[in-house]
């Protein structure tokens, strides 16, 4: 039994990647991780789309003049592919709250209701200071 304890996944693949905080920054962290996946024969979608979604907040949200941020993908086994998107706002962190049925989200919260729809698993990581990672996680077996 897993008493709160971490177990250490193996990780099979790694990439990792600074981008300067701007739109085209985003984008290009989207067509980054769909070269990568290809590589790794992992389908596109719907980590292109997750991807997107975290980049743009990180440009949106998480900017701070002059910073970067970081795109993360690791597949670990058995088969999973994480997604992280690092920034220098550790100060403003997202929400995990779903949208009541019926209910119009804020303006700034579509992406994350989408990310949280299509991913398995969503989270937020404080640290180191002064950052946050927003990751999310796809079960590549199903």
């Amino acid at each position: 039994m897993n008493q709160g304890i971490a177990v250490p996944r193996t990780p099979l693949h790694q990439f990792t990647v600074p981008l300067s905080a701007t739109r085209r920054a985003a984008r290009l962290a989207r067509l980054l991780a769909g070269e990568q996946l290809v590589a790794w024969g992992l389908p596109l979608d719907p980590a292109r789309l997750i991807v997107a979604e975290l980049a743009a907040n990180a440009v949106v949200h998480g900017r701070v003049a002059g910073r970067s941020f970081r795109l993360g993908l690791t597949v670990t086994a058995p088969a999973t592919l994480r997604i992280e998107v690092t920034d220098p706002q550790g100060d403003q962190l997202p929400t995990q709250a779903r949208v009541a049925a019926g209910a119009e989200p804020a303006e700034s919260g579509h992406g994350l209701v989408l990310v949280e729809e299509l991913a398995d698993r969503w989270g937020v990581r404080t640290g180191p200071v002064p950052c946050k990672t927003v990751w999310a996680e796809l079960d590549l077996g199903r």
